[in-house]
């Protein structure tokens, strides 16, 4: 049985401050707090019965919203860390909203304000969203071999104009927002340059799709894809018949900068570099669909636990029900669920912060590992709620309870920004290639160490890591240097292996870190727990290896289930406090029909 005693309700309310101020840090006020007010607003209430079109414009009604507590849009953009916030809030209230909020001001919005503006280019429309902005690079024959683009622009002279141009069905842009639901739209669209019959590489060029009653303009070809089982947004494929674009269209900076004469000039050889520099804001955009995984993650979890201390059920005897949560059953892995939120949103933290702090050289680096966070912070969130949709059992199933339908967008996180398995082969390569070195094992036999120390558990992680980068170079080496596929293909996945122990072992730290920070002793001591408890789940999942290679002793795996079973034990009195730690709006959250339905005293706002 769960022991509910509770502390004091001042040191409950400081407790729950302190893990607040852990995860969203010192600018939780200018950050996040205007977000949270927005969207627990009448407008984002969630609406019952809307077809999926009527969702996708009710999303777009709602951006306005969004656009108009912006003062200053464009400096919001410049901002990864204020961008990132908005989409933490955004995805509980309204997934759709989050797609397209997210196109428009990160990679639409965000592209312009990077480059260079154009002599004759007004952002004015765009700023104050008459036309909402779409991004158009993948296109349907190529998947993420973005670098391959076929659709062209081709610089005329004569008339000082570019002509866009999609030379093949497989060349057609797929699968932005970019039909009449919404209103007129323009976009960024990824084309080949070319000057005097050269190509110079992949540029973005501004480019105008619809008028004012959200019509095609001639030349653009837009066509509904079929309905997917994300988010409610008018996913469509757009094509280009010669149409005839402006000078100032072509969105330039030091990368490729084209003079009205037709000179063209770059600060960079490679038109693979000039493509990267290009679609620079999709890296921002790993940051935000970790967000977005984020707030869904922790909103679906506090759903989950609320309902499993208010559900009754039978218990083992004749004396009554207890509620769901009495069960370790069913607390065990929402245990195990708040460990790995606090250890994603906490991750995320530090790669938005190293790439918001990154010099030109460290960018780079910064990329990887904004691409490893986002691969590894999506899945788990899609664990984390998958988990959360099975304890609220058939409730979890309606829409109105805000798991199922932001559980299905959540898929739309792994594919955005970049595949998360194909962003992770290339973080594996460039890991086994000189761009990650393992830590030094510590010489202390382990007979000697504690499974209670943290310490010992992060070098414990740092083993992992150790392994498998040695079997993926060992990998690497013994095959034929002249099949490079085959070579690779042997060493991929323990080159795989090695990102997840990587991501898990950051993870880690810098839940540690954040323990060792909190201002609350209480806090403090459940963010401990919360690492044990992380830790020891990932040492438990590779312990025969650890064992093999002698950094754990056979009695130390024995005793590995036992020691994560008193963790759970020990936290699970705490399982609220540490969802009141998300500070969800209560506007939101008790709107839910689940939570409505049943009672559990006390706010979720922090303090």
């Amino acid at each position: 049985m769960i022991n509910n005693a509770s502390p004091s309700s001042d040191q409950a309310a400081s407790t729950v401050a302190a893990l607040t101020r852990v995860l969203f840090g010192e600018r939780l006020e200018e950050f996040h707090e205007p977000w949270r007010k927005l969207f627990s607003t009448e407008p984002f209430r969630f609406r019952e019965g809307l077809s999926p079109d009527e969702r996708a414009a009710l999303s777009y009604a709602r951006l306005h919203l969004i656009n108009d507590a912006l003062d200053e849009p464009e400096d919001f953009v410049a901002d990864v860390e204020r961008l990132a916030a908005l989409h933490e809030w955004v995805g509980p209230v309204d997934a759709g909203l989050g797609t397209v909020a997210s196109i428009h001001y990160n990679l639409f919005l965000g592209s312009l304000v990077d480059h260079a503006p154009g002599p004759d280019r007004d952002l004015g429309e765009l700023v104050d969203l008459r036309r909402t902005g779409t991004f158009l690079c993948t296109e349907a024959g190529h998947g993420n071999s973005a670098s391959q683009l076929e659709t062209t622009a081709t610089y005329d002279r004569a008339a000082r104009e570019f002509v866009l141009h999609t030379p093949s069905a497989a060349a057609r842009k797929f699968m932005p927002n970019t039909s009449s639901i919404g209103g007129p739209k323009s976009a960024v669209v990824a084309a080949r340059l070319i000057t005097d019959g050269k190509d110079q590489g992949v540029f973005l060029f501004l480019t105008p799709l619809s008028d004012e009653a959200g019509l095609p303009l001639p030349g653009v070809g837009i066509r509904r894809l079929p309905q997917t089982a994300t988010a409610p947004v008018d996913h469509s494929v757009t094509s280009f018949d010669h149409v005839r674009l402006p000078y100032g269209a072509l969105l330039q900076s030091d990368h490729g900068r084209l003079t009205p004469e037709g000179d063209f000039t770059s600060s960079i050889g490679s038109p693979r570099k000039r493509f990267l520099h290009s679609i620079g804001r999709v890296t921002a955009g790993k940051h935000c669909m970790s967000a977005y995984s984020l707030g869904v993650m922790r909103h679906a979890l506090a759903v989950a636990v609320r309902h499993a201390h208010t559900r009754q059920t039978s218990g083992v005897s004749a004396r009554g029900d207890v509620p769901l949560f009495a069960h370790r059953s069913h607390h065990g892995p929402l245990i195990d669920a708040i460990a790995t939120s606090y250890a994603a949103t906490l991750l995320h933290r530090v790669a938005v912060r190293q790439w918001a702090r990154a010099t030109e050289s460290e960018r780079e680096d910064g990329e990887r590992f904004a691409a490893i966070a986002k691969g590894w912070i999506t899945w788990r969130a899609r664990a984390v709620m998958t988990e959360c949709r099975e304890r609220c059992g058939a409730q979890g199933l309606f829409l109105a309870n805000g798991i199922a339908g932001q559980l299905a967008a959540n898929e739309g996180t792994i594919t955005a920004e970049g595949d998360n398995l194909v962003i992770w082969v290339k973080a594996a390569g460039e890991m086994l290639l000189g761009h990650f070195t393992p830590k030094e094992p510590r010489t202390t036999p382990p007979e000697d160490r504690d499974l209670g120390d943290p310490v010992f558990l992060q070098d414990l992680l740092s083993d992992i890591e150790r392994i498998w980068h040695q079997r993926a170079r060992t990998r690497l080496r013994s095959r034929t240097a002249g099949d490079p596929l085959k070579r690779w293909n042997a060493t991929v996945t323990p080159a795989l292996e090695l990102v997840d122990a990587y991501a898990h072992g950051q993870a880690a730290q810098a839940l540690l870190d954040a323990a060792t920070r909190a201002a609350d002793p209480e806090a403090r001591r459940q963010l401990g727990l919360l690492h044990r408890l992380f830790a020891l789940r990932r040492v438990a999942a590779h312990s025969g290896d650890l064992l093999a290679e002698g950094y754990l002793t056979g009695d130390q795996v024995r005793r590995l289930p036992d020691e994560a079973e008193s963790l759970v034990a020990d936290l699970a009195p705490h399982a609220v406090t540490l969802t009141k730690g998300f500070a969800l709006a209560d506007e939101v959250f008790l709107d839910h029909p689940i939570n409505r339905a049943e009672g559990l005293e006390g706010s979720l706002l922090p303090g």
